[in-house]
């Protein structure tokens, strides 16, 4: 076997003695170039990007924060603009109840009113009929005395043979004669019984 074959290469500086060397530890150049390298790196980054990076942070943090401020402040609104309306909704109600209410109370009264009137009207019509029925049945009866005088006093002075047709005298008999006939003390005779007897 080849141990030059499986034997790492030699670096510059080296000697073939792999012994000598201590396996862990770089290449010195190498690890001083990455040393360099990387502080230039972490400068980079602390100096250019972290800041750019805190900042969108600061920003995103600071939007967020604007939104929930926000959010709170419109769910406060909304909050109160609820209670607002559930206030004037139960206001209305109240008031539509009220007017409800008001309305009956009218409609009652109004009703009274009308049927009071109604009933006035009514008696005052039925007086004025009562009245009108009354002077009428008056008329009547002065009609009827007249007639009935009329008549009586021709029939009477037909039967006595003597004009009756004084007008003192015929007034007289006519007023005793209906006295009598509403006093019931009028006694209708018959005609054929009188011949009869006679």
């Amino acid at each position: 076997m080849q141990l030059n074959a499986i034997a790492p290469a030699l670096m510059p500086g080296q000697t073939e003695e792999p012994s000598a060397t201590l396996p862990i530890l770089p290449y010195l150049p190498e690890l001083i170039f990455g040393l360099v390298a990387f502080g230039i790196i972490y400068w980079v980054v602390k100096a250019k990007v972290v800041p750019n990076l805190e900042k969108a942070y600061a920003e995103r943090t600071e939007a967020i924060q604007g939104g929930i401020h926000k959010a709170e402040e419109a769910q406060a609104q909304a909050q109160a603009a609820l209670e607002q309306y559930q206030a004037q909704l139960t206001e209305a109600r109240a008031e539509a109840s009220r007017i409800r209410e008001d309305a009956k109370a009218q409609g009652s009264q109004i009703l009274a009113e009308m049927r009071e009137q109604a009933a006035a009207e009514a008696a005052r019509l039925t007086g004025i009929a009562h009245k009108q029925i009354e002077a009428e049945r008056q008329q009547a009866l002065v009609s009827l005395r007249a007639d009935v005088g009329r008549m009586s006093t021709d029939l009477a002075s037909r039967i006595v043979g003597e004009s009756l047709h004084n007008e003192t005298r015929q007034k007289g008999i006519v007023e005793r004669f209906l006295a009598e006939l509403e006093a019931g003390d009028v006694v209708r005779e018959k005609v054929g019984s009188t011949t009869e007897d006679a």
